[in-house]
């Protein structure tokens, strides 16, 4: 019978409205009058009352104010409520005018003492709520510091003050000469240099960060919060004017390089409306590809794997069984050239993306015979297959790992760039996009890392000195897309990756972000078979910039394509295929 709900809500406050506007209008009468209301005036005061507060209860309606949560009253609130009360007045004073001597006698000064009245009492009783709600704190809630001092930290502390869930805001922080020594929500803004100040004095542990930061202000901010000795720090995620929720900084957050110059309408204009064909669907990069393709537009998607649990992952995600026409699971190997040709002809692809490949650096070492065929043989059978079949554009995914290799999946990596670029590709166009490591893919060292954070250690480096580059697989597979959309055929373009990180920092910078410096040692293992301690993105410095900044394009390198295909052959057959691969790729530089 208690339990608050919309229409009891609307009913309360209409009844509230109604006493209400019966007091105000009286206390105006009284203060016309000087608190002696002559009988006269009073012979006509419920008519007046009937007729205004009608018109009130009808506006504050109309203007939806019985709908709002009480609790969550804001200014954007009180502006309606202002707005239902002049249209209120003006009606009235339109229906006096009118009816004059229905009134009669009427001091109109009255209608305008009510008016700043009714607009104190009717908003107050509603500010009351949060006045009072927000003036509580429950003991039990974790101090919270919040960074920034802008709108979204005023909607972050209403959020929590309102919720009073787990945490209850004590102080912000904040480098705006501006916005210091001022309040939001009644909290204190303080500059950063009080910020060991205010961990002591409020026993603040907790922080959260309402502002947007790049990646190298968010790692300064993570530095500083955790040694003024805050533990848990988290992002503030919002979805318009509200908190959609909270997020742990991920290493992720802290490594990410978002490009500047993505380009999305570039990418839809040539995505959106084609069928398009990707191997390796199910990997990190397939299915990111795959995601993105679908959401600018592409008319048929064509997803080929070899893993049938990965194809079906991604095929789940996109819900294939009930999205027949757009999504096409079809769980091949490219080293099948028959079946992948009928692919091909069923289906007439427009755009090619080839990410199948073997990429585990000595997983490959110890089956270079199997990364021969897997990437260099299906690579060919995929080129040579979307030449027949006239395919409008051929993205072959490749590697920082391509340039001066030192293992075999850059060796086979290489070959298969210096075949996209020399083949004759007739009606196709053909490109190569390289770039470095991708921040969670299914090889990458940062889920390695975490579980062994969080079996306790030791987290195993295998160098002091390695060093790797990283970009988030969203935006590089968006910007994988960029370039092919630009593409003319013949090119290897270049992901601008930023600045390369040492592995054992990006394993210190997990380690503190689980809290566990003090539980958890690094180890050095040593090099791993193949592996070199830094990577490239270019063999020298005659690339070729683009429209992008964030896209640059490789030396073009010359090879006949009669004796390519020639080498490759000898290569498949080969029983050392380490010593073949260094002919054709004449800088590959093998370590033991």
């Amino acid at each position: 019978m208690f339990k608050p709900t919309a229409t009891k809500r609307a009913i309360f406050f209409i009844i509230v409205d109604t006493v209400l506007s019966l007091f105000t209008l009286y206390l105006a009468y009284l203060l016309r009058f000087n608190f002696e209301i002559p009988k006269e005036f009073l012979n006509s005061f419920f008519r007046v009352y009937y007729v205004l507060v009608s018109l009130k209860i009808f506006f504050l309606f109309i203007f939806k104010i019985y709908f709002f949560n009480w609790r969550f009253f804001s200014l954007n609130e009180a502006k309606e409520l202002l707005y239902a009360h002049i249209l209120s007045y003006i009606s009235f004073l339109a229906i006096f005018l009118i009816f004059k001597n229905f009134f009669m006698p009427f001091p109109r000064s009255v209608i305008i003492i009510d008016f700043f009245l009714s607009i104190f009492f009717i908003g107050g009783i509603r500010f009351a709520k949060r006045v009072i709600n927000e003036g509580k704190k429950v003991d039990n809630l974790k101090p919270l510091l919040v960074v920034g001092a802008n709108s979204r930290s005023n909607t972050l502390i209403k959020h929590f003050i309102n919720e009073k869930k787990d945490f209850w805001p004590v102080a912000i922080v904040d480098d705006d000469k501006y916005t210091i020594n001022s309040y939001i929500s009644n909290i204190k803004v303080y500059p950063f240099e009080k910020l060991n100040e205010i961990t002591k004095n409020y026993n603040v542990k907790s922080a959260v960060i309402a502002k947007d930061l790049s990646k190298k202000e968010l790692d300064s901010m993570f530095e500083t919060l955790k040694q003024a000795g805050i533990k848990d720090i988290k992002i503030a995620k919002f979805l318009g004017d509200r908190v959609e929720r909270l997020k742990d900084i991920s290493i992720e957050d802290l490594l990410a390089r978002k490009p500047k110059d993505l380009d999305k309408e570039v990418i839809k204009n040539f995505i959106k409306d084609r069928v398009v064909l990707i191997t390796g669907a199910g990997g990190s990069i397939g299915s990111e590809i795959t995601r993105q393709c679908k959401k600018f537009g592409a008319k048929k998607l064509i997803l080929v794997d070899n893993s049938e649990f990965n194809l079906y992952k991604i095929g789940e995600e996109l819900d294939f069984l009930n999205n027949k026409d757009l999504v096409i699971p079809v769980m091949d190997s490219v080293v099948d050239k028959d079946l992948i040709e009928n692919i091909f002809k069923k289906y007439r692809p427009q755009i090619v993306i080839h990410a199948a490949a073997y990429k585990h650096v000595p997983l490959v070492e110890f089956n270079p015979k199997e990364a021969v065929i897997n990437n260099i043989l299906g690579t060919k059978n995929v080129i040579d297959l979307s030449i027949k079949y006239e395919v409008e554009k051929v993205v072959l995914i490749s590697t920082d790992k391509a340039v001066r290799p030192t293992n075999v999946m850059g060796a086979t990596k290489r070959v298969c760039e210096l075949y996209a670029q020399n083949v004759d590709s007739k009606k196709s166009e053909i490109v190569a996009v390289r770039f470095g490591n991708v921040l969670g893919s299914s090889g990458s060292v940062i889920p390695k890392f975490k579980s062994q954070i969080q079996n306790g250690g030791p987290v195993t480096v295998t160098h002091p000195e390695i060093t790797r580059y990283f970009m988030l697989i969203p935006e590089a597979c968006e910007l994988v897309l960029q370039a092919a959309a630009i593409a003319k055929g013949k090119e290897i373009f270049i992901l601008d990756m930023g600045e390369p990180v040492k592995i054992v920092d990006l394993a210190k910078k997990m380690i503190k972000l689980y809290g566990k410096e003090d539980e958890v040692e690094i180890v050095f293992t040593g090099l791993r078979p193949g592996e070199k301690l830094y990577e490239e993105l270019l063999l020298d410095e005659s690339e070729k910039k683009t429209k992008y900044e964030s896209i640059f394009i490789a030396k073009a390198t010359k090879y006949d394509i009669d004796k390519l295909n020639k080498d490759i052959d000898e290569l498949l057959k080969s029983n050392n295929i380490k010593e073949k691969l260094k002919e054709i790729v004449k800088e590959f530089n093998p370590k033991p």
